[in-house]
């Protein structure tokens, strides 16, 4: 088994804050990404998506652009690492609980990769840069953490260079969030729409596969709650995957804190999966 580079950090209790502005994502479809629409679930069945080349839509870089987005991205960062919210973050993970979850998902393997769907805008919004701040600084701060990938159809190519020169590379591929885990790989998909973990899990409903991943995403227990509270809820076919993988999912709420700009983490959780077997799989 690899073992996780722990170092203790001051603790504090951990809260987590409530917020009427978060909208269910499971009533969030895309189709493409700049065109969002509330839907009922039950007119939108899934479909095979295609796996299709990505280029940004523009080719010129923005030199001014780019120098102050980088130096934006410094102070984020900066200002993260700084936070009650990160120290929360890292406490929750440095956890004998939680850090078993990774050393299980690790097994004999030194690193994890990292790979990011849906971050959004970093140019144009500050919970993106705010979620990628995080990302960075879990690399810069624990060994076991990979290579980090980066998806997001709406990056420019001024976004892309500075992802780049952060140590990230950007896919030229959308995987419409299906990528198998043949190896450990950390999905860091915050606040993303459902279709995405639908994807996501449907390309790995497997035994070895499942085990492969840790995934930070939105709370699985959400999707729950909106289906027991909702009257006359009818679950979308985007949730049953994910109301199914309930069944053998260790979930940990995000700590999020007294911090204004922890809004981009709200509702956010650590999913680690471990199916029992293939028949556990194919019985839900």
């Amino acid at each position: 088994m690899a073992d996780l580079d722990v170092t203790t950090v001051s603790a504090a209790d951990p809260t987590t804050s409530e917020s009427s502005e978060y909208v269910d994502p499971d009533w969030i479809v895309v189709l493409p990404r700049r065109k969002k629409r509330k839907v009922h679930p039950k007119s939108c069945p899934p479909e095979e998506e295609e796996q299709m080349p990505w280029a940004p839509p523009d080719t010129e870089i923005d030199s001014a652009k780019e120098s102050k987005l980088f130096q934006n991205m410094q102070t984020c960062l900066k200002k993260l690492e700084n936070s009650k919210f990160y120290d929360l973050f890292l406490n929750q993970i440095q956890d004998p609980e939680i850090s078993t979850c990774f050393t299980r998902v690790l097994g004999s393997e030194p690193k994890m990769n990292m790979v990011i769907y849906g971050i959004g805008s970093i140019e144009s919004f500050e919970p993106p840069k705010l979620q990628l701040s995080l990302a960075i600084l879990m690399k810069r701060r624990f060994e076991w953490i990979g290579d980090i990938e980066v998806f997001e159809p709406v990056l420019s190519a001024t976004e892309t260079k500075v992802l780049e020169s952060l140590g990230c590379s950007v896919m030229s591929m959308n995987e419409q969030g299906r990528r198998e885990a043949l190896k450990p790989i950390l999905f860091f998909m915050p606040h993303c729409e459902a279709v995405l973990y639908h994807n996501l899990l449907e390309t790995n409903w497997d035994v070895t596969k499942l085990r492969n991943m840790a995934l930070f995403g939105n709370s699985f227990e959400s999707y729950e709650h909106h289906a027991s509270v909702v009257k006359d809820y009818i679950a979308s076919p985007y949730t049953k995957r994910i109301l199914n993988a309930r069944n053998f999912t260790d979930k940990f709420r995000i700590p999020t804190g007294p911090d204004d700009h922890c809004k981009a983490f709200h509702e956010s959780s650590w999913h680690f999966f471990s199916p029992d077997s293939e028949e556990a799989l194919h019985s839900v």
